[in-house]
């Protein structure tokens, strides 16, 4: 408990560092917005509705698609950028969340501002005009102050609202206080889980209170305590972002991850050897398959690990499958021609999808294989990751085998296997190299259609480092040295194990042998 607490607190600075960052600059952003529209919504009724409809459908999207569906209009608006002047930018991370989070906290910031400036007394504004003010006059000197207090309630609201959602920028490549939810529920690690709800919730307080003393002075009509409000945000945001300055300097590599724990300990394996020899790095982890692909194709991340079937049905969009080292040879040429992406070569085991059932239940239904499977899947339930049932993968197989469930379920990988563990789950699409497979004894059910792809772990290496000789002298040894036995208890110490090892300390502990499994 204290070592995993004690890890928590050494990433802190550089997670709530990145976290108020986003948010700070999401809400100055979202209030530099919102007040004109505000203004403008006040003046015209037939402007009014639009408006405030339009902030209200983006409220209903959830924060994670919006998030989600940033990326790749920025990448596809990047890559013109770079054809038209030679120039693109960063689509993974900051950019994408800021954005999202932005329009995220309009709603309530539009809503009190234009209700705030409606709600003036007709009377003041009458004698504002009496008095031969401007238009311009009467606003800035009568109805944006008698209206502050509610604008500064719909600020403290989105305040709340934009912290919250940027727990979820993970996925999009942001770091923030949401890595160690989401890295916590991947490895059944619940101190990081608690820390990253706790350390959010602390903050979301934090900032209520100091809009709450800018509230209490536009209403008090106290410059006092506007002032102090302001000062205790700007000093709180500036020492929360000051460990920040010293990180990603030039030259530094970015290793990405996907969200689930095997992901994390060859990242940790890669930017460890990295480190060893003398880089500074970087990880961009919990991401998604294809934003992962899109980020190393773009040079966004250096280098991760991705899986053969993965690629070979997802990228290249193959449905064939010619065997193990065919699907390897292919896959290295066409990626290299098609983006330039380099496949440094398999890490020497495979990660397969597979159907896993507990064996009392497939012995009482006489199951062995996915043709089994299929006689009796109509009253059953299949529990799945949060991808697989929208990869071709699954539609292949269900094809092959005309499956056809009672239910289909979708969970993060851990209460996957908690599900079906507990009987809320028949079968789930396990992975072959989980060592949570061999400790509960799970059944593999047998492919006797080959609808599966094979699924080498293969290392990638983004277009800008192809030739990088550091890089590539660090990671070649890791060719072919890793076993499927070594990897499942590496994943099983950091997903299951009483001692529970972290990422980091599982990627130290994994033995490299001398020839491929």
């Amino acid at each position: 408990m204290n070592a995993r607490l004690d890890s928590a607190f050494a990433l802190l600075p550089e997670y709530l560092g990145w976290h108020v960052l986003l948010s700070f600059s999401a809400l100055v952003l979202g209030v530099a917005i919102s007040l004109p529209l505000a203004v403008a919504a006040s003046r015209s009724a037939r402007l009014r509705w639009p408006v405030l409809a339009g902030a209200s459908l983006i409220q209903t999207i959830p924060s994670l698609a919006l998030l989600a569906l940033f990326y790749p209009l920025l990448l596809a608006v990047s890559v013109l950028s770079k054809a038209t002047f030679g120039h693109g930018f960063s689509a993974l991370g900051f950019l994408p969340s800021l954005l999202a989070l932005t329009l995220y906290s309009m709603l309530p910031i539009l809503r009190n501002a234009a209700a705030g400036i409606i709600g003036v007394d007709a009377a003041v504004r009458e004698a504002a005009d009496g008095v031969g003010m401007t238009s311009r006059q009467r606003l800035f000197q009568v109805e944006l102050p008698l209206a502050a207090p509610v604008i500064m309630a719909g600020v403290r609201t989105a305040a709340v609202w934009t912290i919250g959602a940027a727990t979820l920028s993970t996925p999009v490549g942001q770091t923030s206080l949401g890595n160690y939810i989401f890295a916590g529920l991947q490895t059944e690690n619940w101190v990081f889980v608690l820390f990253g709800c706790a350390a959010s919730a602390v903050l979301a307080l934090a900032a209520d209170q100091l809009l709450g003393l800018i509230e209490a002075g536009t209403r008090l009509r106290s410059p006092r305590l506007v002032l102090l409000g302001v000062a205790g945000l700007l000093i709180g945001v500036s020492l929360a972002v000051a460990p920040l300055l010293g990180l990603g300097k030039a030259g530094s590599y970015v290793v990405g991850a996907k969200n689930f724990s095997e992901q994390y300990i060859l990242a940790e394996l890669m930017a460890g050897r990295l480190e060893k020899a003398g880089a500074q790095v970087s990880r961009k982890e919990d991401l998604g398959s294809a934003v992962a692909y899109r980020a190393l194709a773009a040079g966004e991340l250096d280098v991760y690990v991705d899986y053969s079937g993965t690629l070979w049905t997802n990228i290249l969009n193959r449905k064939d499958n010619p065997g193990r080292a065919e699907v390897l040879k292919q896959l290295t040429a066409e990626l290299k021609r098609r983006d330039g992406v380099t496949v440094l070569g398999s890490l020497g085991f495979e990660n397969a999808y597979a159907f896993v059932m507990r064996p009392d239940r497939a012995k009482a239904l006489g199951v062995a294989s996915i043709a089994d499977l299929a006689r009796v899947a109509p009253k059953l339930t299949l529990g799945s990751d949060l991808e697989f049932l929208s990869r071709p993968e699954w539609k292949a197989v269900e094809y092959a085998y005309d499956l056809s469930f009672k239910t289909k379920k979708s969970y993060q990988p851990t209460f996957m296997y908690r599900a079906l563990e507990g009987g809320e789950a028949d079968v789930i699409s396990a992975f072959s190299s989980d060592g949570r497979i061999a400790a509960d004894k799970l059944v593999i059910l047998t492919d006797p259609r080959g609808a599966i792809p094979p699924y080498d772990a293969v290392v990638l290496v983004s277009p800008r480092r192809a030739g990088d000789k550091r890089l590539l002298g660090a990671l070649n040894p890791l060719i072919g040295k890793i076993g499927v036995q070594a990897m499942q208890a590496a994943n099983y110490s950091v997903d299951r194990d009483r001692q529970k090892a972290s990422p980091a300390e599982a990627a130290r502990a994994l033995p490299i042998h001398d020839g491929p499994s």
